[in-house]
């Protein structure tokens, strides 16, 4: 080989090794990916790239041969002990318990099974016997009326289940309910055979029938509107006598006069005795708001007929005026109407008073407020039917004097503007009442003091007193109960020894959940029962009080 060609083949073999002993020297100083994750406390070897470089002196004198580069030597000690570290890790994870997942409360989740259902309702809603409810799991629950022993209520779940099994699916259930349902409804159009039931129904309660007694037509109110009918009645015939006998527009008046006032005080007769009518399914609170109603028939039957004919014959008077008859009869038929109609009055206006004496208020405010709608009906009436006489008399003692028709129309017209004004005023009050108004501010303010005086109310919100009529109250409030308080109550009568080796039993979050759960039912009942027993110290205290609503905020 020339000395050309050897010089030329060395500088391509040191250019070659050169190469790759720098690719060597950089792949030996920095660590792979794979060991910085495995052992990232390996750190380089500084002995190992001295040891690795690659000797340059002598490749000039090197053959063609390839040139071996040795491998770093990695330790497997730090590898081991990763290793080892991860069993240990897996090995704690699996000697902890196991922390059961608690169910959390789902409040748009809507369910039925954990429902409780009464024997009652089984047997209506599912067609059940008595017999069918014996096998059924039941347990005891708070009573929902005062002073009541605890009630037997079953599983709605297993109510259901049962129900299915005895009448094969929900459809033939279905069926059969509609099918009883329309009976029911056929029995019940016989109105005999409904009173017959409610007669029994009372007996068996033990109840007489002195409710009407006390409050029904033979009672205060009833007495009076009886009074009122017969001698408005006796002075409806005598006043038609006399316009018969006369042909005064005046007496006419009078006449359709007590004949309206005749007539309304039959509605209120009814009224009174439908207005204590013991509460059924569909009038749960009772039928005591049938006074208002027929009050407010009788104000419109007034204005109506009163007003309206006597403007009518007032009209007629003055645009066709005609020859008088002689008014001497008129007259004492007139005085005997004025006596009567005063004593009815005066009957009507004793019994305002001993209502406003017994509820504590004044007359004036009684009468406004229509608290005995009846008795204050009879009363405007009959002052209404005094003046209108008086008014009658004048004015036909002034035709008898001018022998002249008009004034005897003048009184027609203005016997008219006295009943509509009684009227408008009757059922000005008695549309009040219907539509619900509250009890006086002090009679509130008296009522809130009592509530907020008991130690489990923190404060009330949101109340409302509603006069019902007939002297009875509906009250409503929200409470905002002390939770201590009542966590004390409870308490108090448990045996607190027995709770607390209850409680060092517990020995996992389970049984805890379990015994909260216990004690926290407990309370919520208990709440009930706190309830029951505020809504008893109102009413004992307040006893115009019919229906109280409390609510928890």
């Amino acid at each position: 080989m020339s000395k050309s060609c050897k010089t030329g083949l060395r500088e391509k073999l040191f250019f070659n090794n050169n190469k790759k002993a720098d690719k060597v020297v950089t792949d030996v100083e920095k660590p792979t990916p794979v060991i910085k994750v495995i052992a990232p406390e390996i750190k380089p070897n500084d002995n190992l790239k001295t040891k690795d470089k690659v000797d340059l002196d002598n490749v000039m004198e090197q053959s063609l041969e390839t040139v071996e580069i040795p491998k770093p030597i990695l330790s497997t000690e730090p590898i081991k002990k990763l290793k080892e570290k991860i069993i240990r890790t897996k090995e704690t994870e699996a000697a902890k318990p196991q922390v059961k997942k608690r169910k959390r409360v789902d409040l748009s989740a809507q369910s039925l099974e954990r429902n409780f259902i009464t024997p009652v309702r089984a047997m209506s809603d599912f067609l059940l016997k008595p017999s069918d409810l014996e096998s059924l799991p039941k347990t005891k629950r708070r009573s929902p009326y005062e002073n009541e022993p605890p009630i037997t209520v079953y599983w709605r779940k297993d109510v259901e289940a049962k129900a299915l099994s005895i009448w094969g699916s929900r459809d033939n259930l279905q069926k059969e309910l509609i099918k009883r349902d329309i009976e029911r409804k056929k029995y019940q159009q016989n109105i005999f055979t409904v009173k017959r039931r409610l007669r029994d129904y009372r007996r068996e309660l033990g109840k007489s029938m002195t409710i009407e007694a006390d409050g029904g037509i033979m009672g205060r109110s009833g007495k009076v509107v009886l009074t009122a009918i017969v001698i408005n009645g006796t002075n409806c015939l005598f006043k038609l006598f006399a316009w018969l006998y006369t042909g005064s527009h005046s007496m006419f008046s009078e006449c359709i006069h007590s004949l309206a006032d005749t007539i309304n005080q039959l509605i209120l007769a009814y009224g009174i005795h439908k207005s204590v009518q013991i509460a059924d399914s569909y009038h749960p609170y009772g039928y005591t708001n049938m006074k208002y109603v027929a009050s407010l028939i009788s104000g419109v039957g007034i204005f109506c007929v009163g007003t309206g004919l006597s403007f009518y014959h007032g009209i007629s008077g003055l645009v066709h005026p005609e020859p008088m008859d002689d008014f001497f009869w008129a007259y004492f038929i007139l005085a005997g109407s004025l006596v009567s109609e005063g004593a009815t009055w005066l009957v009507a206006f004793n019994s305002i008073r001993r209502g406003a004496r017994d509820v504590n208020m004044s007359v004036r405010d009684y009468i406004l407020r229509s608290q005995d709608p009846s008795v204050n009906v009879v009363l405007l009436e009959d002052f209404a039917a005094v003046v209108g006489v008086i008014v009658a008399g004048g004015c036909m003692g002034l035709s008898s004097l001018t022998n002249s028709s008009i004034p005897d129309s003048i009184g027609s017209l203005l016997v008219g503007c006295i009943l509509g004004s009684v009227a408008s005023f009757i059922i000005y009050t008695n549309v009040a009442a219907l539509v619900g108004r509250s009890i006086p501010e002090e009679n509130l303010d008296k009522i809130n003091a009592e509530l907020e005086r008991d130690i489990m109310v923190r404060a009330i919100h949101d109340v409302k007193g509603i006069d019902m009529g007939s002297y009875l109250v509906r009250y409503k409030a929200e409470l905002d109960f002390d939770g201590r308080e009542l966590t004390r109550s409870y308490l108090d009568k448990q045996d607190l020894n027995e709770l607390l080796e209850e409680a060092r039993k517990l020995e996992n979050i389970d049984q805890f959940e379990e015994f909260m759960l216990k004690h926290g039912e407990n309370i919520v009942d208990m709440m009930g029962g706190e309830i029951d027993r505020i809504e008893m110290k109102l009413r004992k205290k307040h006893p115009e009080i019919r229906h109280c609503d409390l609510e928890i905020l």
